[in-house]
């Protein structure tokens, strides 16, 4: 018995279990959305398309589950970093990470007061994920440099502070859209003079 457990634990979940996770916290997030911290566990079961035992199988409690939408949506954000390197030329693949960056804003402040409401130490979760983002926008700045697109002087973090501040001093519904008009200013400013 206790070698069969040893085994599994190093294994990759079946494809159905991972598909199964995978429509679940694609369902939490938009309940978290629409009900904040309190969206009914079973509604989201229901609308992912599985049964509450599945959910909780996969997410022992309602913090866990928020905790995994929050981290799949940092790790999209970094997987897009690498994917816009690999595809895009440095300063297209830096303006198309801002833009997506101001999307994962708008999902992390959902998010991020649910999870503060529920998580005994909410800034540990939210710090492990700063790094990851911070090292993508510092990859991407990077290689804009190295090829002479961007300033050797700009500092990728004031980048994030620009987005981040107009999110957090809005007041109008379309803070979004002002946000990603400030994308292609700071990209525009922050252009060396080849």
């Amino acid at each position: 018995m206790e070698k069969k457990q040893s085994q599994s634990v190093g294994r990759k979940p079946r494809a159905d279990a991972q598909q199964n996770r995978e429509k679940i916290i694609e369902a939490a997030k938009e309940a978290f959305r629409k009900s904040g911290a309190n969206a009914s566990l079973d509604d989201i079961a229901k609308q992912a398309g599985v049964g509450a035992g599945t959910l909780y199988r996969h997410f022992p409690s309602r913090e866990e589950l928020l905790k995994a939408v929050y981290h799949t949506a940092v790790q999209k954000l970094a997987d897009a970093g690498q994917k816009f390197s690999d595809t895009l030329s440095p300063l297209d693949a830096l303006r198309a990470w801002m833009l997506l960056f101001v999307d994962y804003i708008a999902e992390k402040q959902i998010i991020a007061s649910a999870l503060s409401a529920l998580a005994e130490d909410p800034k540990k979760t939210f710090e492990a994920s700063y790094a990851q983002i911070w090292e993508t926008i510092r990859s991407l700045v990077r290689r804009a440099i190295e090829t002479g697109d961007i300033r050797e002087d700009l500092d990728p973090i004031d980048l994030l502070r620009a987005l981040i501040g107009v999110a957090s001093i809005s007041t109008s519904p379309d803070w979004q859209e002002s946000a990603k008009r400030l994308v292609d200013i700071l990209i525009t400013g922050s252009q060396s003079d080849k």
